[in-house]
């Protein structure tokens, strides 16, 4: 259990580290999907706000870096159920058909 937490706050902190790296002046990368609730408890709806393409595949991985979810027919607005989640912290990624990431992210789950 000591291992876990302590990976966890590896993570959390090299997470942090990498979103302060931008460039003060310079304009974050605009997000193509929103999430929602975070934390959230039995769903979080993915929310594609531009960009949105038939083909884009999204992939759950939990915090140790398994992958738990992959949903390949996104739509607009996409539900996960959390049910057999555990609570914690889990990173999303949002690939187009090509295998690129084309944005990421991470939210909670608090049971």
């Amino acid at each position: 259990m000591k291992i876990f937490y302590a990976l966890s706050t590896i993570l959390l902190l090299t997470l942090q580290g990498k979103s302060q790296d931008r460039n003060p002046g310079e304009d974050p990368a605009p997000t193509i999907v929103k999430f929602y609730p975070n934390p959230a408890t039995s769903i979080i709806t993915f929310d594609f706000q531009r960009g949105y393409d038939k083909s884009l595949n999204l992939q759950i991985f939990n915090f140790i870096g398994k992958k738990v979810q992959e949903i390949t027919n996104v739509t607009p607005k996409t539900t996960v159920n959390l049910n057999d989640f555990y609570r914690g912290i889990y990173i999303f990624q949002l690939k187009d058909k090509n295998g690129k990431v084309v944005d990421s992210g991470k939210f909670q789950v608090s049971k």
